[in-house]
């Protein structure tokens, strides 16, 4: 249940930012950086610190402007279920009893879900407000060292924020209904 947990909150923090959290994955497993993590420990760790860096610091500096939150928005969207699923592997152990392509399932879909609603609040609020861009970059470092650190709770945010993508759902439908209902 604790891998599981930790999976969920290393997966909230892909559906909030993408390369930022794969970086402190690698940070924060030492020596090893990626060598635990599927798909990635096939790739130099050199190589992929460069890249993850580069990446994080270009995700971080554009999304403080509209024009890089557009196309972040579109980027990460596209790779939000792909990474949030190699990070919910990241944390499975090898002599596990769950079915990892279940995990990966999951925790893909959960990034998906939380990146699919922080669209959707972009074009609703048609740009994201700077202290909101600051709360995910805090959030999604969170949620990764809370995987590693203290899953319980890192699963527990990870569920709130599922459960305030599920609540922003029907503010939605609900924001549409009226407006068929005035003729808008």
């Amino acid at each position: 249940m604790i891998e599981v947990l930790a999976a969920l909150s290393a997966s909230a923090a892909a559906g909030i930012r993408i390369a930022l959290p794969l970086l402190f994955i690698g940070l924060l497993q030492g020596n090893v950086l990626w060598t635990q993590v599927p798909i990635l420990s096939g790739v130099s760790s050199p190589f992929l610190l460069s890249l993850l860096t580069i990446l994080s610091l270009i995700e971080v500096f554009a999304s403080k402007k509209l024009i890089g939150q557009r196309v972040l928005q579109v980027v990460q969207l596209v790779c939000s279920p792909v990474v949030g699923a190699i990070m919910g592997l990241a944390f499975i152990n090898p002599a596990t009893t769950n079915p990892v392509w279940l995990l990966a399932l999951v925790s893909g879909g959960l990034a998906f879900i939380l990146k699919l609603v922080q669209v959707g609040w972009f074009f609703r609020l048609r740009g994201l407000p700077l202290w909101a861009v600051f709360i995910q970059d805090f959030l999604g470092v969170v949620l990764v060292i809370f995987a590693f650190d203290a899953p319980w709770q890192g699963g527990l945010i990870a569920l709130l924020l599922l459960w305030w993508a599920i609540r922003s759902g029907k503010v939605w439908y609900d924001w549409y209904r009226q407006g068929r209902k005035q003729g808008i």
